[in-house]
């Protein structure tokens, strides 16, 4: 009888491990087969109504890491809509880690820092609406932030419910301090509180591609970071660009892939590889938030940023996200099929010396034409071509394109 009772059990366990794999539950299982098709797949992506283009904005933390204040706050904001940001569709003003005190109130909210914001937070994101902005905060699904802060893990609905209620329009939600609890439960019980509070909230995943979350994020998130930190170096720009290979597909109006922040204007690489890394994010349909200091804002800076036709690529209705298409060791061509029926190419030199490169215009996706016609979005001339796209290509540079088919 002892060994039947064991039998049975031995049965049952199994019968028991196979339904979590096939609820796509067992990690390693979903992780070793992520090209298949699981439970989740079928799960339909948030539909909140937002982002349906991706977001644009300033993020405090490469200009001040925690170092923030109220003041710095509202000077940033002021700029925004003084220097041309807000114009050319930097809406988001999102503050990063530091802003709350280290302990919640004695009903378990959280607070801002009375000494770096006085007025409170609420009276913060008024003023920043008064601008015609919209605001973002910083928190974790974890127990603290990643500069030990409080965090929102265990926390969700009422973190949500004091959000909403201060008039937050974007949350970003770290991965620091989790406590081993499983990412989906920690993500989607944040996601379940805002929707619940009925304010629309645009939700930002921040688990840096650990879990591979383009599988499973749009489900529960209008953006998900596919990486780790960027930092201010061209190495680091292009590790990042080599993550997003292949990922293209996981992105659509209201879901977007985000290979973190830009980092024009903060000095530690040229003009010529800023102008690449906008190029490049706006080709992959990417967020783009600024995190330099705009109240020093050069003119250089400000020409990267606020370049209308590099936005209008990024800012494409249609949701594409472009892709690699060709790929000769240092010297790589992304294309991206745009709403009007032209394709935004860009060429990439990621090698040390000056580079000519051409490419075809049936091979970036566009119909055989009698001839094209080609803009340089960082020059603006247009003209009348063949149907080869081409160009000398400064190192660690970009030549970027719009080009569209025309019959005579």
């Amino acid at each position: 009888m002892r060994y039947i009772k064991a039998y049975v059990l031995s049965i049952l366990a199994f019968l028991m491990l196979f339904a979590v794999a096939l609820n796509g539950k067992s990690e390693p299982l979903r992780m070793k087969f992520q090209n298949t098709t699981t439970h989740q797949d079928s799960v339909p992506n948030l539909q909140n109504g937002l982002s349906k283009t991706p977001p644009m904005g300033w993020n405090s933390w490469y200009a001040f890491h925690t170092n923030v204040n109220g003041k710095k706050i509202r000077d940033i904001a002021d700029d925004m809509v003084a220097n041309g940001m807000k114009a050319a569709g930097y809406k988001y003003l999102v503050i990063d880690d530091g802003w709350p005190a280290m302990h919640r109130n004695n009903k378990g909210q959280l607070v801002g820092n009375s000494q770096k914001f006085p007025n409170g937070m609420k009276a913060l994101i008024k003023f920043v609406h008064s601008k015609g902005l919209k605001f973002g905060i910083y928190e974790s699904a974890g127990t603290k932030t990643c500069a030990g802060y409080p965090g929102s893990l265990h926390h969700e609905k009422q973190d949500a419910k004091t959000f909403a209620k201060w008039g937050v329009d974007y949350v970003k939600l770290d991965n620091c301090h989790n406590q081993g609890v499983g990412y989906i439960k920690r993500y989607a019980g944040m996601e379940r509180a805002l929707l619940a509070t009925g304010r629309p909230i645009v939700f930002s995943i921040c688990e840096w591609g650990v879990k591979a979350p383009w599988h499973w994020a749009p489900k529960i998130s209008n953006l998900w970071r596919t990486a780790g930190d960027i930092s201010d170096n061209w190495k680091r720009v292009m590790n990042i660009l080599d993550q997003e290979v292949g990922l293209y597909k996981y992105a659509s109006p209201g879901h977007w892939n985000n290979p973190c922040m830009l980092e024009v204007g903060n000095g530690g690489m040229t003009t010529t590889e800023y102008k690449a890394q906008i190029s490049l994010w706006a080709i992959l349909a990417a967020p783009l938030m600024a995190s330099t200091d705009l109240r020093h804002m050069t003119k250089k800076t400000k020409k990267i940023l606020e370049n209308k036709d590099v936005i209008a690529v990024d800012q494409d209705p249609a949701g594409i996200e472009g892709h690699k298409i060709q790929d000769n060791g240092d010297q790589e061509v992304w294309a991206r099929p745009l709403d009007d029926g032209s394709v935004a190419v860009v060429l990439l030199n990621r090698g040390p010396a000056k580079a000519f490169m051409t490419i075809t215009a049936q091979k970036v996706g566009l119909k055989k034409a009698s001839y094209y016609l080609e803009k340089n979005l960082w020059t603006h001339i247009h003209k009348k071509t063949d149907d080869l796209i081409r160009g000398y290509v400064p190192s660690h540079g970009a030549l970027m394109f719009r080009v569209w088919p025309k019959s005579k």
